[in-house]
């Protein structure tokens, strides 16, 4: 790249958003960090600094915050977007709806607005697959109808989308990519970033270190009792630098497009794994066996869904690299790690 390319990461200091910012640094991009750090860590930034070897630019606050967006906005000269930041919990965006909406609805659209003001055409939207709600069929495409959500989280994405493609249809000229996730997992392998979770984890695979390590008592499976082969809910699995390097490719790809494009891409493995089958993978690959207990199901939960990922091979030259088995060893890598960073 000839001239630097700024690109807005929206909590960018969380799970996915930092992975990806390295992502972003190791292919000529300059990321800027906005989070408040509600679901993160301040010291991520710095731990950035000590993978990636340079300074990182990382702003704290609120995407809602006009008056700073307004002051990133005459700094730099954006090209484009990567917004992350969100509530993700399916659980919880079920028991509290209104934070979900709230907080989901209004920073994207200030962000949207602000791209509008400053004329900054590009985005990549970080999406759910929870936005096929329960699809007739386990594994979706992008042709999948877009069904209703089994819970608010997942409506919030669905609606955020559906911002976007009236946005774009509008002439704002906005270019757009919307990455629809599966179930991210594991962890830099330097063991330096990864899955934190403020609180309880709202997500199996730390919520399965965290009871390895013994600061849980045990897993409680929720439901045994779906039409899965083991009773058990079914994921597609997907290492979260896996996921980073799609962000890359799908900014790549908008560099390419004319105004007012529209696309969105499953990002998974293609390969569904099952709650039993992850506890099980954590103990052959570690050597812990994961205390758990099945309990009710948990609303907003579908049985099984994964990925049909044709489109993203084909499109973006994407594909996953790394297994369940790899990501689990990341995961665990980190779990040890991270309270002594």
């Amino acid at each position: 790249m000839t001239e630097k390319k700024y690109v807005l990461v929206t909590g960018g200091a969380g799970y996915i958003g930092s992975h990806t910012v390295l992502a972003l640094i190791n292919n000529g991009y300059e990321p800027v960090i906005l989070d408040n750090y509600r679901n993160a860590n301040e010291n991520v930034p710095d731990r950035l600094e000590r993978i990636s070897g340079r300074k990182i630019i990382a702003v704290k606050g609120a995407c809602q915050d006009e008056e700073l967006l307004n002051e990133l906005g005459q700094q730099y000269n954006f090209w484009g977007v990567i917004h992350f930041a969100a509530d993700k919990a399916v659980g919880e965006s079920v028991q509290k709806p209104l934070k979900y909406y709230d907080n989901n609805l209004t920073s994207f659209l200030s962000i949207l607005n602000f791209m509008e003001k400053f004329e900054i055409k590009n985005i990549v939207f970080s999406s759910s697959c929870t936005v096929y709600g329960a699809a007739d069929t386990a594994i979706v495409t992008e042709e999948t109808p877009l069904g209703a959500p089994l819970s608010p989280y997942g409506a919030s994405k669905l609606f955020c989308e559906q911002i976007l493609k009236d946005s774009f249809d509008k002439g704002t000229g906005f270019k757009v990519v919307s990455l629809r996730y599966f179930n991210p997992i594991g962890a830099h392998s330097s063991g330096i970033i990864g899955e934190e979770p403020q609180g309880v984890p709202n997500n199996l695979m730390p919520y399965i270190t965290q009871t390895a390590i013994g600061e849980r008592e045990a897993l409680t499976v929720f439901g045994n009792d779906y039409p899965t082969p083991d009773g058990t809910c079914v994921r597609d699995y997907i290492h979260v630098v896996d996921l980073a390097e799609a962000h890359v490719l799908a900014l790549n790809y908008l560099d390419h497009q004319d105004n007012k494009f529209w696309d969105a891409f499953n990002l998974g493995t293609g390969v569904g794994t099952s709650v039993k089958e992850c506890i099980d993978l954590f103990a052959k690959v570690t050597g812990k066996e994961i205390p758990f207990k099945y309990g009710p199901r948990r609303p907003g939960d579908v049985p099984q869904i994964y990925a049909k990922v044709d489109k993203a091979r084909d499109v973006l030259k994407w594909e996953a690299k790394y297994d369940v088995a790899y990501a689990i060893e990341t995961a665990w890598n980190w779990e040890q790690k991270k309270d002594t960073l």
